[in-house]
């Protein structure tokens, strides 16, 4: 296996496609999430025949909108769930060493303390979330700031609020490109993943699940994928799929609205990113390149579940809180991006969000087919894990136990010594060495899979003229390389721009779609098209974000129609 030559290609999804509809598969898993392509992965690691389907992109929905954080759940210590901590805690461990070092990075963070009996409490709770975390991941142990201390590292801080801290670190990673870069990791050792492939319906023998029917929706074709197995990880759509079999599951997903805001990086003065405690949650300030990511909200939504609208009152909720901790409080005009993602929350008997489990359940309600629901991002392995020895078990032969601990994804080997060498590899590709860090952090040891682009057409070396934090390389590579089909799949979750940039990303969304114009076979029409629908569903979330409420936010933001909908969708 030579994984730096598997690329998710326009070819390889319809490879994919041809064997899907030809071939039994093992096991058939149902979204492109991070469980999802950690089930992939997990099932083909253990030497099973394995395809993945995905109706929208991978990570279309949670899996690009969470907190971008690998963390082992400070709240749940205080509901005394020390082995969800523990747990988080090995998998962030993982995730940071050996997994995907090129994905994901320790950051350092405060928990800024506003009343003096405030400090034997915090750092009691933080002291042992770093006992249970000790060494795993992180470059040192927590530390008790005093206030002058706590001013320094965080000059923006409100000197009337803070009488001084904890400092603690946690893990960060791009969510939508590490859930990629699994589902390419597993294509590299053979699964047959394919996005925009939408399941309509089940297969059945008896009473027994033997597969599913599904749409291409990229050219509207539906045909049938026969498995002995299938794997619901469908996350908020869990239920939805979990109808078409007929039927109550053994539990249900609650969808919980968490909304971010991203401000730039110039407008809060602190070293380390900050995590404080609201009423409802916990309040992030997370550094994010060149910007802040600010959240979260966490509410109940019954409403359209592909595209959550962050309304209003949820902004204002963010910078209320926020805003207690800052000298110079922020306003609206500071926001240049926002994006609400849905919690699935196993459902409980509380009527607070906030306090349903975050621990995730598997069940086969149906002979072939297992539902794994519930969980956190950082947990994702685990629960990839658990799905498919719950699917295996019911096959009629022996497979080995899960090995993905010490599968680390593609790009991850040889990172630390691509790193190292940072200087002399951008020499010798004549770019800054700023570039060649950004490119190891995005990419690993893929990236030379990009420089090779750029040998091929060097025009491909400068950045977008819109977005030029990326290369025209980078935009290309998405196409060629990532299984982006859409302008909507790139600019969001490929590259960030649709957050990074005040104007959404629309004014690069023209140039991007020239350069991937010829990857994937669009027409000058085809181009059009692409431009207008993004800037529609930009026009629509700016709308819904100046809406008072979720109800008329939903509304706004469904102005805009899916741009997979309509094509056999």
């Amino acid at each position: 296996m030579n994984s730096t030559t598997t690329a998710l290609s326009p070819e390889a999804r319809s490879e994919a496609l041809r064997r899907l509809a030809s071939e039994e598969m093992d096991v058939l898993v149902i979204g492109g999430g991070v469980v999802g392509t950690g089930a992939a992965l997990d099932a083909v690691t253990r030497g099973l025949k394995t395809g993945l389907v995905e109706a929208r992109d991978y990570a279309a929905g949670t899996s690009s909108r969470s907190s971008k954080l690998f963390h082992g759940g400070l709240r749940y210590l205080e509901q005394f769930n020390f082995a969800l901590v523990f747990e988080a805690l090995k998998e962030r461990s993982l995730v940071l060493n050996d997994l995907c070092p090129h994905l994901a990075r320790p950051v350092p963070f405060i928990y800024p303390l506003e009343k003096l009996i405030d400090r034997p409490y915090v750092g009691l709770g933080i002291g042992v979330y770093d006992v249970m975390g000790a060494g795993r991941g992180v470059p040192s142990h927590h530390k008790h700031l005093g206030k002058k201390k706590t001013l320094e590292s965080f000059p923006s801080g409100k000197r009337s609020a803070i009488r001084g801290a904890v400092r603690f670190y946690e893990g960060q990673v791009d969510d939508a490109r590490h859930t990629m870069m699994i589902a390419r990791t597993a294509a590299s050792y053979g699964a047959l993943c394919a996005n925009s492939v939408r399941v309509t319906g089940f297969l059945r023998e008896e009473d027994r699940v033997v597969g599913v029917v599904a749409t291409d929706l990229e050219s509207g074709d539906s045909f049938e994928i026969r498995a002995k197995q299938v794997i619901n990880a469908a996350g908020v759509w869990t239920d939805e799929i979990q109808q078409m079999v007929g039927g109550r599951g053994q539990f249900q997903v609650r969808a919980s609205k968490g909304v971010h805001l991203v401000i730039p990086r110039n407008r809060i003065n602190s070293s380390t990113g900050i995590i404080t405690r609201t009423e409802k949650s916990l309040l992030f300030v997370i550094p994010w390149g060149s910007h802040w990511i600010i959240g979260t909200t966490d509410t109940d939504w019954k409403l359209d579940l592909a595209h959550p609208a962050a309304s209003k009152s949820d902004i204002d909720y963010i910078l209320s809180h926020v805003n207690k901790l800052l000298q110079d409080p922020l306003d609206h005009k500071d926001v240049v991006g926002v994006y609400a993602g849905l919690r699935p929350l196993l459902y409980g008997e509380s009527d607070s969000t906030s306090t349903l489990s975050r621990e995730h359940a598997v069940s086969s309600p149906v002979r072939g087919l297992t539902v794994i629901a519930g969980g956190k991002y950082t947990t994702y392995r685990v629960m990839a894990k658990d799905a498919v020895d719950s699917a295996v078990h019911n096959l009629d032969r022996r497979v080995p136990e899960c090995v993905t601990e010490k599968i680390p994804l593609v790009g991850a080997d040889g990172y630390y010594g691509a790193w190292n060498a940072r200087q002399l590899a951008a020499e010798r590709a004549g770019i800054r060495v700023g570039r060649m860090e950004h490119l190891l952090g995005r990419y690993g040891t893929l990236t030379g899979e990009v420089l090779g682009l750029i040998d091929a057409d060097p025009s491909l070396g400068q950045p977008l003229s819109s977005a030029p934090d990326y290369l025209k390389a980078e935009a290309v590579y998405a196409a060629s390389h990532e299984g982006a089909q859409h302008l909507d799949d790139i600019l969001t979750r490929r590259i960030r721009v649709s957050i990074e940039l005040a104007d959404r990303g629309e004014a690069a969304a023209a140039e991007v779609a020239a350069l991937v114009a010829p990857v994937l076979g669009w027409s000058d029409e085809h181009i059009a098209d692409e431009v207008e629908h993004y800037r529609k569903r930009v026009a629509a979330e700016r709308d819904s974000q100046s809406q008072p409420d979720d109800e008329t936010a939903d509304a706004a933001r469904l102005g805009a129609p899916d741009v997979r909908v309509g094509v056999g969708g």
